[in-house]
């Protein structure tokens, strides 16, 4: 499956603040980028499946009529934006928000940059994003027939202790993986880890380190034949016998070891922690995966950073989003890393 920054290529999309205000200035703007995005060859009714081009309502841009059944279809159905009450405007300016700032932003800066008046609206609008940086189905990263390889290991994050005695408590364990890719050389010039560097991550709460859960995870979100790197967990050992080469590196406390064998998921837990601390001051165990996401939907575009907004529009036209209450009650199940892109 083609990578989604190579989706609506030929659609516009901002690099500045003031780009972004005179591509989309109005709701009606807002909505026609939308179409474009859900209906590429021109409008199609879901309904009845006729293509021409339908009714259109200047009061009500986000709103289509099909000139052949007579129904509506609203923009926003099926998108994260469904049965919104929140102008496209509102939401555009949040994608790009979300997609271009690079450390990413808490619920708070995002409440005040958009001027809404109540926490709770920002707080939403920024799960229903997170919904939308899932694919629902997306390929497995690794790459077989290369010399790049796959490094997978976990962490505990969290770790709150306030009122709860002595030692650490409320930790969740998490699984990552990531290609590992070599740079061409260039003289004259040292390079980071010996020319290594991160390709594709994945991310995913884990409920614990047995060997059915995190091979599971493997299996996943990593291609079989893929070369991997763990540590010499014992859960790992049956890797081999799932069609994948396997290295299992004992650090046995050794820095060095790990510096060498498994560098690249060791940094990226030490910038995840980093971010989860400093941007959001900590979450909660309950919401960790939909943060999960949304680190792994910046890392794996961060060199493509101002198409992110563009393919955070396309993938949330894909896919459904919580509403507040599920979101408060637990009844939402934040999509996993073998949805990303």
């Amino acid at each position: 499956m083609a990578p989604d920054i190579h989706l609506h290529a030929d659609l516009p999309f901002p690099k500045s603040l003031p780009e972004f205000q005179r591509l989309f200035p109005t709701d009606t703007a807002c909505a026609t980028y939308l179409e474009r995005i859900r209906w590429e060859g021109g409008f199609v009714c879901p309904h009845c499946h006729h293509a021409e081009e339908p009714f259109r309502f200047a009061a009500k841009p986000g709103v289509l009529r099909c000139r052949k059944c007579r129904k509506d279809v609203a923009l926003t159905g099926g998108t994260v934006m469904e049965r919104t009450h929140t102008p496209l405007s509102v939401w555009f300016w949040a994608a790009y928000l979300v997609a271009s700032h690079t450390a990413g932003m808490s619920a708070v800066q995002f409440q005040r940059q958009l001027g809404l008046s109540r926490y709770e609206t920002a707080f939403q609008i920024l799960h229903k994003l997170r919904a939308g940086m899932v694919r629902p189905v997306a390929d497995r990263i690794g790459r077989p027939q290369t010399n790049d390889h796959v490094e997978v290991d976990e962490t505990w994050i969290g770790g709150v202790t306030r009122g709860e005695g002595r030692g650490v408590h409320n930790q969740v364990l998490v699984a990552a993986a990531v290609e590992v890719r070599q740079s061409q050389p260039v003289e004259g010039k040292k390079s980071k880890r010996g020319g290594r560097y991160a390709g594709r991550l994945r991310l995913q709460v884990m409920p614990d380190r047995t060997a059915k859960s995190l091979v599971t995870f493997v299996d996943n979100v990593v291609e079989p034949g893929s070369m991997i790197i763990t540590d010499a967990w014992g859960s790992y050992n049956s890797l081999k016998d799932r069609g994948y080469e396997h290295l299992p590196v004992a650090e046995a406390g050794n820095s060095d070891v790990a510096e060498e064998f498994l560098p690249i998921v060791h940094l990226i837990f030490s910038n995840l922690k980093g971010w989860l601390r400093g941007c959001h001051h900590g979450v909660s165990p309950q919401h960790l995966q939909a943060y999960l996401n949304e680190f792994t939907f910046r890392f794996n575009r961060r060199f493509y950073p101002f198409n992110a907004f563009r393919s955070l529009l396309g993938i949330g036209g894909e896919v459904s989003a919580p509403t507040y209450a599920e979101l408060y009650s637990g009844m939402w199940q934040h999509p996993t890393a073998s949805g990303h892109g």
